[in-house]
């Protein structure tokens, strides 16, 4: 499946900026499950601009805008041919081999239990009884993704990019980042690596050629099972070829979208928007 993404955010000054500065990670990344085609990021006013690749592999654009501005427009467009089979993940690794050196070692930044994924007691309880009753790693993981999709109600709003895992859990109900923070938070705990994807997805199951819709920013988990494994907490499946990835991180705060600082105004809103578009 052929997919184009128009990803745009606005910043609206209160009292206008002196200046701001600024980094993007809104280029997907070509990987053997999608090839990026084409790629452009836009900004106005127009920056002085510089491109990196970060320590997780995601593609970075920093950029600043020196002159004062009253607003600022950032658009990712990108098209993207997406391959993924959305194949249930199958359990491969034992648990004696999470003990392993090649393991342990290699994966340690994505075995740490930050204060941002971090289990409540009674839910690390909960995943700790799976753990004990799974006879292979991988099969303990989909249960805990199951259990977080059972247990927190998808509500918009309840929620901001600062929440945590435990929050979450507390009120049960959050969106896509907080499920999959507090299903990674809980593979930690059981001592499987886990790590965070930024994306996008198209929200139609059955999406039609040529027609245009709304989507939004969205994410998703891999875990560690001799290779990465990925999969959806927020509907219990593997992504499919709707999902479009743009990098991977330990948690939301190594891959948001857009990240900044400005001067001279007091305060900024934000406006996001997404347009997601089969092409074949």
């Amino acid at each position: 499946m052929q997919l184009r993404i128009v990803h745009t955010s606005e910043y609206v000054y209160d009292g206008g900026a002196m200046a701001s500065y600024n980094q993007a990670r809104m280029t997907p990344v070509t990987t053997p499950e999608q090839i990026v085609v084409h790629h452009r990021l836009d900004v106005s006013p127009k920056p002085w601009t510089y491109s990196y690749t970060d320590y997780f592999g995601c593609a970075v654009t920093a950029f600043e805008v020196v002159d004062p501005h009253e607003s600022m427009t950032v658009t990712a467009t990108s098209t993207v041919q997406v391959n993924r089979v959305g194949a249930e993940p199958e359990a491969r690794s034992t648990w004696s081999s999470y003990g392993e050196r090649e393991v342990r070692d290699r994966w340690t930044e994505f075995l740490v239990v930050s204060d941002l994924v971090a289990p409540t007691p009674d839910f690390e309880e909960l995943v700790k009884d799976i753990g004990a009753g799974a006879d292979l790693p991988g099969d303990a993981a989909r249960a805990v993704c199951r259990l977080v999709t059972a247990q927190i109600d998808f509500l918009p709003g309840v929620t901001d990019v600062e929440s945590t895992a435990a929050d979450a859990w507390d009120q049960r109900a959050g969106v896509g980042q907080d499920m999959v923070h507090l299903a990674i938070g809980g593979l930690r705990t059981l001592g499987i690596p886990a790590r965070y994807v930024s994306g996008y997805v198209h929200p139609v199951e059955s999406p039609v050629v040529g027609e245009t819709v709304t989507g939004n920013p969205f994410a998703w988990l891999e875990w560690w099972d001799d290779g990465w494994q990925a999969f959806d907490p927020t509907t219990a499946t593997a992504p499919s070829e709707r999902y479009v990835a743009i990098g991977h991180g330990r948690d939301y705060t190594d891959v948001p979208p857009l990240r900044g600082i400005y001067t001279g105004a007091q305060t900024a809103a934000l406006d996001v928007s997404v347009e997601v578009t089969r092409l074949a």
